[in-house]
């Protein structure tokens, strides 16, 4: 069971990039996906969410308006458009996939990384000012 994330790069601000969250071994249709970041020095901080059907979105304050996360499940791929970055949104970035339900884990709870079970590797996002 993986999770590849990539698509992260060196861009200015303002710029947009789209990273891709790539599932293999299993399925993952049926669970939710996250993104989360960490830059140097910081803890990992939920980005956003999706349920399994892609209807259902969830998304940081801080990120809110810019991003967009989306899903492929004939792909067996999670997304994520980050729009109008800043120097600040750069960090690695990570996507993780959960077997809860979307309608039975609070918000609150799909910004915490304890309930995810599967995460891929990373990708950098660095933003240039």
């Amino acid at each position: 069971v993986q999770l590849q994330a990539s698509g992260g790069g060196l861009v200015q601000a303002g710029g947009s990039l789209r990273l891709s969250c790539a599932a293999s071994g299993r399925t993952f249709s049926g669970d939710a996906m996250g993104w989360f970041r960490q830059a140097p020095g910081k803890e990992r901080e939920f980005v956003a969410a999706i349920n399994w059907s892609g209807v259902r979105t969830y998304y940081a304050d801080s990120v809110q308006g810019r991003f967009t996360i989306s899903r492929d499940n004939t792909k067996n791929t999670a997304y994520l458009q980050v729009n109008s970055l800043k120097p600040e949104d750069t960090a690695v970035y990570y996507c993780a996939a959960s077997k809860r339900g979307w309608s039975t884990t609070s918000k609150r709870d799909w910004s915490t990384t304890n309930v995810y079970d599967y995460w891929g590797q990373g990708t950098q996002v660095t933003v240039s000012s």
